[in-house]
């Protein structure tokens, strides 16, 4: 990708000078370290020759919990923000649709799904003053267990901690009971037999040091985070028409690139908490990983077209199951029905 990326991305001319204020992501993940904050503070100004410059905090630094930051753009008090879409499932159950438990195996169905369904949230976020500027993930959302588990059967009478609505669903399909608690919380409820299993990200867990208090990793994709970045819709409009070019093109790349290292990232959170050779990071855990089977591929597709999807179209309204019929279900041969 490095590449064709860094010959696509050409210095742009005779910008108006631009001075912007941006929220990013948790400032402690890769996505926010790596990708947002030098794109915001080097790409941007290099690539605008000074013109266009910006100043970025992840929410987390700027004392936000993370479920306000949508409204907060709309209203116009962010102008340029991220945030996880899972967090406003609460708001409006169409912010889950890309998300569902169960519907991508891998991080290629996961973006294909994503991009089928961004014209939808451009639509709907357009009403609400927001200005979609694109879609990015973290990696891959999978069980961490202080327990010996083989296969999703053994989640069956476990308390599972998990970060949305979907994902409860899910583990209550398994018979699990559904646990809802902070992230920096999960190590010593793992520690004190509070939760069994967790669910995150692979290589959140462990730069979160997970590894030290789970023994079982089940490397199956249960879901992705999805990550919105957008404008205040009255602030863009107000943006010269190529500095919103120039932007917009941009932020491609910035999206690309993330999406791509949470494909590398799942792996290397497999890799890293169960210390195999494969891993670059000077700490290595000593977790077991466990494969999924083909069976118990089969059961999380069973489960997502059974309970996840029927129960969210339950909730989203009768517009928003036929958008999802007609791009992502359209995608995968799945009906949801209202």
């Amino acid at each position: 990708m490095a590449g064709p990326t860094a010959m696509s991305q050409q210095k742009v001319d005779n910008l108006p000078a631009t001075q912007l204020q941006v929220v990013g992501g948790l400032s402690n993940l890769t996505a926010y370290q790596n990708a947002e904050q030098p794109f915001w503070t080097k790409t941007v100004p290099e690539l605008s020759n000074g013109k266009v410059t910006a100043t970025i905090k992840g929410f987390n630094e700027m004392g936000l919990k993370g479920p306000e930051i949508l409204r907060l753009i709309g209203q116009g008090v962010i102008p340029i923000g991220t945030a996880t879409l899972a967090y406003f499932a609460s708001d409006n159950p169409i912010n889950e649709a890309i998300d569902l438990a169960g519907l991508a195996p891998d991080v290629k169905v996961a973006r294909e799904i994503t991009e089928a369904f961004q014209p939808v949230y451009e639509k709907f976020y357009e009403k609400n003053n927001i200005k979609v500027l694109g879609f990015s993930t973290y990696p891959a959302q999978v069980l961490f267990c202080n327990a010996d588990i083989s296969g999703l059967s053994d989640i069956k009478g476990k308390k599972v901690r998990t970060s949305s609505r979907t994902t409860a669903e899910f583990v209550q399909a398994l018979g699990g009971t559904s646990v809802t608690i902070a992230f920096g919380e999960v190590v010593p409820a793992l520690q004190n037999g509070v939760v069994d299993c967790a669910i995150t990200g692979s290589m959140s867990g462990y730069s979160a040091k997970w590894y030290e208090v789970a023994t079982h990793l089940y490397s199956l994709p249960i879901n992705w985070n999805q990550q919105i970045h957008a404008a205040n819709l009255a602030y863009w409009n107000k943006l010269d028409p190529k500095v919103q070019d120039f932007l917009q093109t941009n932020i491609k790349f910035m999206t690309d690139k993330i999406w791509d290292a949470a494909a590398r990232e799942t792996q290397e959170g497999y890799d890293c908490n169960t210390g195999a050779a494969a891993c670059s990071q000077a700490v290595k855990g000593k977790m077991k990983l466990v494969q999924p089977s083909e069976a118990d591929r089969e059961l999380l597709k069973k489960i997502t077209v059974e309970t996840v999807i029927p129960k969210w179209a339950a909730r989203c309204s009768e517009e928003c199951v036929k958008d999802f019929n007609s791009t992502i279900g359209k995608k995968l041969d799945i009906v949801a029905a209202k």
